[in-house]
């Protein structure tokens, strides 16, 4: 575990932040990095230790860091090519994010990015999904979250400014934009509430499962989001996270008090329809990063049912590791209050060579690696076709950004 004082880049953007405002970290105190699963859970720990002393926290957690918290998962995790399992900072407390956010924004007419193609094949999808389905033919699951990696390059911009041109398209209840100094850097556009704690105890988390894609038409635009309604494909994927989720909250939560009071709500946003239900419970004890993440980490929307077993079978089909995907980005508070997003529709940029951080511009022709995920639920009655489709959907929000061809 690596506690590094404060020096290079070390920034936080979360749009989801205290009082429900936008809030900038920076200028920490010092950070925290967890490269080995044995040293997730003292992380942890010294994020609360500092907690204790006043201090706020904030960074992420890369999906790989869950097998750090059950014991058949532990030797699982595999090589993450050098980036974190677990980056925070910890800091003074947070400040206002206007500033940041228009010098995102001011930088997103200078970006420019090459197309993201997906870096495995759909014949090779296609044999990972048939792999998921004997599974589940044979009861070893009801769902996985069956996901594969794509790739494109940053040609012209810079990562904050590729951040300002998602928030142009995406309008999201959890953007963060996250740049620790080392590690990737993290550009996201999640929709997607991981958890939310208040000072008092109370938690909430809204899983999102099932997705229709957006039309111009309006008409049919209104039609597709009432087809997903009452699709029972959706609603089958959806109500077995809320069971898996209202299962976790449970272990940490006052017995009778954990509760659903939305199932199958929809929302909308830029590219696509979602189907997202909400789980609510009052915790035993005060909300800690040491109580709460190992009991609900990672969230269930993005492994399956059962949640271990979903997770050994990701790891058996799935070709590269997730890292920051499908982790968790956040914060949380002296007090307790936190909020934390399923780390979904998010980019991982990798870092120059050279070392340019937030707010250095790149040539031209050289680019930054970016990193980007899709996926979705497979069920029994899914198809690969059809997955294949839906988890390409997921990636307009992506193609949406002004496009430069690549060499």
């Amino acid at each position: 575990m690596v506690y590094a004082p404060k020096r290079g880049a070390a920034v936080i953007l979360l749009e989801d932040g205290p009082y429900g405002a936008p809030a900038l970290f920076d200028r920490p105190l010092r950070r925290v990095m967890a490269y080995d699963l044995a040293d997730v859970p003292a992380a942890l720990a010294h994020l609360d230790r500092a907690r204790a002393d006043g201090a706020w926290v904030a960074g992420y957690l890369a999906y790989e860091a869950g097998f750090a918290f059950e014991p058949h998962l532990f030797d699982m995790a595999g090589d993450l090519g050098g980036r974190p399992l677990l980056a925070f900072g910890i800091y003074d407390a947070p400040s206002d994010a206007a500033p940041a956010l228009a010098q995102a924004r001011d930088g997103a007419s200078d970006v420019a990015v090459t197309a993201a193609a997906p870096l495995i094949s759909f014949d090779a999808y296609t044999r990972a999904f048939d792999t998921v389905m004997a599974y589940i033919a044979a009861g070893d699951c009801y769902q996985i979250n069956l996901t594969f990696p794509l790739a494109a390059r940053l040609m012209s911009g810079t990562p904050l400014g590729l951040y300002g041109a998602m928030t142009l398209r995406q309008k999201v209840g959890h953007g963060a934009f996250v740049d620790l100094g080392q590690g990737p850097i993290l550009a996201s556009r999640s929709p997607e509430l991981f958890l939310r704690t208040s000072a008092a105890g109370r938690i909430e988390a809204r899983p999102m499962k099932g997705t229709a894609p957006r039309d111009s038409d309006p008409v049919l635009d209104a039609e597709l989001a009432e087809a997903l309604r009452a699709s029972a494909k959706g609603q089958a994927e959806n109500l077995m996270i809320v069971d898996l989720l209202r299962n976790d909250i449970a272990r940490i939560s006052r017995v009778g008090s954990v509760k659903v009071p939305t199932l199958f709500g929809i929302e909308t946003y830029a590219t696509l329809h979602q189907m997202v239900s909400r789980v609510v419970g009052d915790l035993l004890q005060p909300p800690s990063m040491a109580s709460v993440m190992p009991a609900l980490f990672p969230c269930g929307s993005i492994t399956g049912a059962p949640k271990i077993r979903a997770m050994q079978i990701i790891r058996q089909v799935e070709t590269a590791p997730r890292a920051a995907y499908c982790g968790a980005i956040g914060w949380m508070g002296p007090d307790g209050a936190s909020s934390f997003s399923v780390a979904i529709r998010t980019l991982q940029i990798a870092r120059p060579e050279t070392g340019p951080n937030i707010g250095s511009n790149i040539g031209p022709n050289t680019g930054q690696e970016i990193l980007l995920n899709v996926g979705g639920g497979v069920v029994q009655d899914s198809t690969a076709a059809g997955e294949w489709e839906e988890a390409l959907w997921k990636a307009r929000y992506f193609s949406t950004l002004p496009q430069m061809a690549s060499g």
